[in-house]
Protein backbone atom coordinates (compact mmCIF):
# COMPACT_ATOMS: atom_id res chain seq x y z
CA UNK A 1 0.00 0.00 0.00
CA UNK A 2 1.32 3.44 -0.97
CA UNK A 3 0.11 6.88 0.14
CA UNK A 4 0.47 9.93 -2.09
CA UNK A 5 -0.05 13.67 -1.68
CA UNK A 6 -0.72 15.71 -4.84
CA UNK A 7 -1.05 19.47 -5.15
CA UNK A 8 -3.40 21.57 -7.25
CA UNK A 9 -4.89 19.80 -10.29
CA UNK A 10 -6.92 22.81 -11.50
CA UNK A 11 -8.65 20.82 -14.21
CA UNK A 12 -5.45 19.31 -15.63
CA UNK A 13 -6.91 15.86 -16.24
CA UNK A 14 -4.38 14.49 -18.74
CA UNK A 15 -1.31 15.20 -16.55
CA UNK A 16 -3.16 13.73 -13.56
CA UNK A 17 -3.78 10.50 -15.44
CA UNK A 18 -0.13 10.39 -16.56
CA UNK A 19 0.99 10.88 -12.97
CA UNK A 20 -1.28 8.07 -11.75
CA UNK A 21 0.20 5.84 -14.46
CA UNK A 22 3.75 6.82 -13.52
CA UNK A 23 3.24 5.89 -9.86
CA UNK A 24 1.36 2.73 -10.87
CA UNK A 25 -1.58 3.84 -8.74
CA UNK A 26 -4.08 1.13 -7.80
CA UNK A 27 -7.33 2.19 -6.07
CA UNK A 28 -7.60 -1.25 -4.48
CA UNK A 29 -4.19 -0.83 -2.86
CA UNK A 30 -3.19 2.85 -2.69
CA UNK A 31 -4.62 6.15 -1.48
CA UNK A 32 -4.09 9.59 -2.99
CA UNK A 33 -4.72 12.83 -1.12
CA UNK A 34 -5.48 15.82 -3.38
CA UNK A 35 -4.72 19.12 -1.65
CA UNK A 36 -7.54 21.22 -3.09
CA UNK A 37 -8.18 23.22 -6.26
CA UNK A 38 -9.38 20.19 -8.16
CA UNK A 39 -10.93 22.39 -10.85
CA UNK A 40 -10.71 25.58 -12.92
CA UNK A 41 -8.23 27.26 -15.24
CA UNK A 42 -7.27 23.94 -16.86
CA UNK A 43 -9.19 22.28 -19.72
CA UNK A 44 -10.54 19.16 -17.99
CA UNK A 45 -12.37 20.05 -14.79
CA UNK A 46 -15.35 17.82 -15.63
CA UNK A 47 -13.09 14.82 -16.30
CA UNK A 48 -11.15 15.48 -13.08
CA UNK A 49 -14.31 15.44 -10.97
CA UNK A 50 -15.60 12.30 -12.65
CA UNK A 51 -12.27 10.52 -12.22
CA UNK A 52 -11.83 11.46 -8.56
CA UNK A 53 -15.39 10.66 -7.55
CA UNK A 54 -15.11 7.28 -9.30
CA UNK A 55 -12.06 6.39 -7.19
CA UNK A 56 -14.16 6.33 -4.03
CA UNK A 57 -12.21 6.22 -0.77
CA UNK A 58 -8.94 5.77 -2.70
CA UNK A 59 -9.06 9.53 -3.46
CA UNK A 60 -9.32 11.82 -0.43
CA UNK A 61 -9.81 15.39 -1.61
CA UNK A 62 -9.59 18.77 0.07
CA UNK A 63 -11.49 21.85 -1.02
CA UNK A 64 -9.56 24.82 -2.35
CA UNK A 65 -10.64 28.33 -3.27
CA UNK A 66 -11.40 27.33 -6.88
CA UNK A 67 -13.58 24.45 -5.73
CA UNK A 68 -15.55 26.76 -3.44
CA UNK A 69 -15.85 29.19 -6.35
CA UNK A 70 -17.39 26.43 -8.48
CA UNK A 71 -19.91 25.68 -5.74
CA UNK A 72 -20.76 29.40 -5.59
CA UNK A 73 -21.34 29.43 -9.35
CA UNK A 74 -23.57 26.37 -9.00
CA UNK A 75 -25.65 28.08 -6.33
CA UNK A 76 -25.92 31.30 -8.33
CA UNK A 77 -24.18 33.54 -5.81
CA UNK A 78 -21.23 34.35 -8.14
CA UNK A 79 -20.91 35.03 -11.84
CA UNK A 80 -18.27 33.29 -13.99
CA UNK A 81 -14.97 35.11 -14.40
CA UNK A 82 -13.10 35.53 -17.67
CA UNK A 83 -10.53 32.89 -16.69
CA UNK A 84 -13.03 30.29 -15.46
CA UNK A 85 -13.12 26.98 -17.33
CA UNK A 86 -15.85 25.16 -15.42
CA UNK A 87 -18.94 25.76 -17.53
CA UNK A 88 -18.83 22.18 -18.78
CA UNK A 89 -19.20 21.01 -15.17
CA UNK A 90 -22.24 23.22 -14.64
CA UNK A 91 -23.79 22.06 -17.93
CA UNK A 92 -23.12 18.33 -17.51
CA UNK A 93 -25.98 15.87 -17.08
CA UNK A 94 -24.31 14.58 -13.91
CA UNK A 95 -23.60 18.11 -12.64
CA UNK A 96 -25.74 17.80 -9.50
CA UNK A 97 -24.18 14.48 -8.54
CA UNK A 98 -20.64 15.77 -9.02
CA UNK A 99 -21.19 19.06 -7.20
CA UNK A 100 -22.98 17.35 -4.34
CA UNK A 101 -19.95 15.06 -4.10
CA UNK A 102 -17.68 18.13 -4.13
CA UNK A 103 -19.53 19.90 -1.30
CA UNK A 104 -18.88 16.84 0.90
CA UNK A 105 -15.08 17.01 0.59
CA UNK A 106 -12.89 17.99 3.55
CA UNK A 107 -11.37 21.33 4.48
CA UNK A 108 -8.47 19.74 6.41
CA UNK A 109 -7.21 16.20 6.96
CA UNK A 110 -4.81 14.77 9.56
CA UNK A 111 -3.61 11.29 8.70
CA UNK A 112 -0.39 9.29 8.56
CA UNK A 113 1.33 11.91 10.71
CA UNK A 114 0.60 14.75 8.25
CA UNK A 115 -1.78 17.70 8.46
CA UNK A 116 -3.14 18.52 5.00
CA UNK A 117 -4.71 21.84 4.00
CA UNK A 118 -5.12 23.70 0.73
CA UNK A 119 -3.39 26.97 1.63
CA UNK A 120 -2.28 27.48 5.22
CA UNK A 121 -2.87 27.45 8.95
CA UNK A 122 -2.96 30.46 11.24
CA UNK A 123 -0.20 30.57 13.87
CA UNK A 124 -2.62 30.47 16.82
CA UNK A 125 -4.12 27.18 15.73
CA UNK A 126 -3.02 23.74 16.89
CA UNK A 127 -3.65 20.67 14.77
CA UNK A 128 -6.72 19.81 16.83
CA UNK A 129 -8.02 23.38 16.58
CA UNK A 130 -7.48 23.44 12.82
CA UNK A 131 -9.47 20.24 12.37
CA UNK A 132 -12.28 21.44 14.63
CA UNK A 133 -12.59 24.76 12.77
CA UNK A 134 -12.42 23.00 9.41
CA UNK A 135 -15.28 20.85 10.64
CA UNK A 136 -17.42 23.94 11.23
CA UNK A 137 -17.04 24.93 7.57
CA UNK A 138 -17.67 21.37 6.42
CA UNK A 139 -20.90 21.33 8.40
CA UNK A 140 -22.02 24.57 6.71
CA UNK A 141 -21.14 23.21 3.26
CA UNK A 142 -23.13 20.04 3.84
CA UNK A 143 -26.05 21.74 5.57
CA UNK A 144 -29.42 22.95 4.27
CA UNK A 145 -28.33 26.58 3.73
CA UNK A 146 -25.43 26.07 1.33
CA UNK A 147 -26.43 29.13 -0.71
CA UNK A 148 -26.51 31.34 2.37
CA UNK A 149 -23.09 30.17 3.51
CA UNK A 150 -21.54 30.75 0.07
CA UNK A 151 -23.18 34.19 -0.20
CA UNK A 152 -21.46 35.25 3.03
CA UNK A 153 -18.14 33.51 2.32
CA UNK A 154 -16.40 36.19 0.23
CA UNK A 155 -14.39 39.07 1.68
CA UNK A 156 -11.05 39.84 3.33
CA UNK A 157 -12.37 40.80 6.74
CA UNK A 158 -12.01 40.01 9.54
CA UNK A 159 -8.31 39.56 8.74
CA UNK A 160 -7.40 37.96 12.06
CA UNK A 161 -8.72 35.07 14.10
CA UNK A 162 -10.38 35.64 17.47
CA UNK A 163 -12.12 32.96 19.50
CA UNK A 164 -15.06 35.32 20.01
CA UNK A 165 -15.86 35.46 16.28
CA UNK A 166 -19.20 33.97 15.37
CA UNK A 167 -21.54 33.52 12.44
CA UNK A 168 -20.44 34.48 8.93
CA UNK A 169 -17.34 36.34 10.15
CA UNK A 170 -16.07 33.24 11.94
CA UNK A 171 -16.59 30.97 8.95
CA UNK A 172 -15.07 33.51 6.57
CA UNK A 173 -11.82 33.71 8.54
CA UNK A 174 -11.56 29.92 8.63
CA UNK A 175 -12.18 29.63 4.89
CA UNK A 176 -9.68 32.38 4.09
CA UNK A 177 -6.96 30.79 6.21
CA UNK A 178 -7.45 27.28 4.89
CA UNK A 179 -7.92 28.19 1.20
CA UNK A 180 -6.25 31.59 0.55
CA UNK A 181 -3.51 32.23 3.11
CA UNK A 182 0.05 32.98 2.02
CA UNK A 183 1.34 35.81 4.19
CA UNK A 184 0.43 36.91 7.71
CA UNK A 185 1.93 38.83 10.59
CA UNK A 186 3.35 37.00 13.63
CA UNK A 187 0.00 37.76 15.29
CA UNK A 188 -1.88 36.07 12.45
CA UNK A 189 -3.21 39.10 10.55
CA UNK A 190 -3.70 37.81 7.01
CA UNK A 191 -2.77 39.61 3.77
CA UNK A 192 -4.28 38.54 0.44
CA UNK A 193 -2.97 40.90 -2.25
CA UNK A 194 0.54 39.43 -2.54
CA UNK A 195 0.82 36.26 -4.64
CA UNK A 196 4.53 36.10 -5.43
CA UNK A 197 7.20 33.95 -3.79
CA UNK A 198 8.18 33.78 -0.13
CA UNK A 199 10.65 36.64 -0.50
CA UNK A 200 7.97 39.13 -1.52
CA UNK A 201 6.24 39.41 1.85
CA UNK A 202 4.70 42.82 2.53
CA UNK A 203 6.27 44.80 5.39
CA UNK A 204 5.51 43.23 8.74
CA UNK A 205 4.34 39.97 7.16
CA UNK A 206 5.94 36.61 6.46
CA UNK A 207 4.96 33.28 4.93
CA UNK A 208 2.54 31.61 7.32
CA UNK A 209 4.87 28.63 7.81
CA UNK A 210 7.76 30.92 8.87
CA UNK A 211 5.91 32.39 11.87
CA UNK A 212 7.93 31.53 15.00
CA UNK A 213 6.29 29.19 17.49
CA UNK A 214 3.19 28.59 15.39
CA UNK A 215 0.90 26.03 16.98
CA UNK A 216 1.36 23.40 14.25
CA UNK A 217 5.16 23.61 14.01
CA UNK A 218 5.74 20.10 15.38
CA UNK A 219 3.53 18.44 12.74
CA UNK A 220 4.50 18.14 9.06
CA UNK A 221 1.99 20.01 6.91
CA UNK A 222 1.34 19.46 3.20
CA UNK A 223 -0.34 22.27 1.28
CA UNK A 224 -0.89 23.60 -2.24
CA UNK A 225 -2.21 26.96 -3.49
CA UNK A 226 1.17 28.73 -3.77
CA UNK A 227 2.69 27.82 -7.14
CA UNK A 228 5.12 30.76 -7.09
CA UNK A 229 6.98 29.20 -4.15
CA UNK A 230 8.49 26.61 -6.50
CA UNK A 231 9.27 29.06 -9.30
CA UNK A 232 10.77 31.68 -6.97
CA UNK A 233 13.61 29.49 -5.69
CA UNK A 234 14.02 27.06 -8.62
CA UNK A 235 13.93 24.13 -6.21
CA UNK A 236 11.93 20.95 -5.97
CA UNK A 237 9.34 20.91 -3.17
CA UNK A 238 11.02 20.55 0.19
CA UNK A 239 10.10 20.97 3.84
CA UNK A 240 10.12 24.61 4.93
CA UNK A 241 9.80 24.77 8.69
CA UNK A 242 8.02 21.41 8.55
CA UNK A 243 5.68 22.53 5.74
CA UNK A 244 5.72 20.92 2.27
CA UNK A 245 4.38 23.01 -0.67
CA UNK A 246 3.06 20.78 -3.46
CA UNK A 247 1.53 23.18 -5.97
CA UNK A 248 4.20 23.04 -8.67
CA UNK A 249 2.25 25.05 -11.21
CA UNK A 250 0.77 22.41 -13.47
CA UNK A 251 -1.83 24.76 -14.96
CA UNK A 252 0.90 27.34 -15.63
CA UNK A 253 3.04 24.90 -17.65
CA UNK A 254 5.01 23.53 -14.69
CA UNK A 255 4.81 20.03 -13.23
CA UNK A 256 2.23 17.99 -11.40
CA UNK A 257 3.95 16.49 -8.38
CA UNK A 258 3.14 13.62 -6.05
CA UNK A 259 4.85 13.02 -2.72
CA UNK A 260 4.92 9.33 -1.82
CA UNK A 261 4.91 9.16 1.97
CA UNK A 262 7.59 7.22 3.80
CA UNK A 263 7.29 5.05 6.87
CA UNK A 264 8.05 7.93 9.26
CA UNK A 265 6.18 11.22 9.55
CA UNK A 266 7.88 13.83 7.41
CA UNK A 267 9.51 11.33 5.04
CA UNK A 268 8.56 11.48 1.35
CA UNK A 269 9.73 10.82 -2.18
CA UNK A 270 8.78 13.13 -5.08
CA UNK A 271 7.45 11.94 -8.45
CA UNK A 272 6.46 14.45 -11.15
CA UNK A 273 5.20 14.74 -14.71
CA UNK A 274 5.52 17.74 -17.01
CA UNK A 275 2.33 19.59 -17.91
CA UNK A 276 1.17 21.14 -21.18
CA UNK A 277 -0.71 24.18 -19.95
CA UNK A 278 1.00 27.53 -20.17
CA UNK A 279 -1.43 30.04 -18.68
CA UNK A 280 -0.21 33.31 -17.23
CA UNK A 281 -0.53 33.39 -13.43
CA UNK A 282 -3.18 35.74 -12.15
CA UNK A 283 -5.26 36.47 -9.10
CA UNK A 284 -7.65 33.76 -8.06
CA UNK A 285 -11.23 34.39 -6.99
Amino acid sequence: MSLYLIGDLQGCHAPFQRLLDKIDFSPSRDTVYILGDLVNRGPGSLEVLRSLSALGDAAQCLLGNHDLHLLALWQGVRKPGRSDTVQDVLDAKDSHTLLDWLRHRAMAIHRHGWLMVHAGVLPQWSVARTLALAGEVEQALRGPDLKGFLSDMYGNTPAQWHDRLHGADRLRVIVNALTRLRFCTPEGVMEFSSTEGAGSAPPGHMPWFDVPRRGTAATPIAFGHWSTLASSDNAAPHLRHNALPLDTGCVWGGCLTAARLGAKAGEFELIAVQCEQARKPGKTP
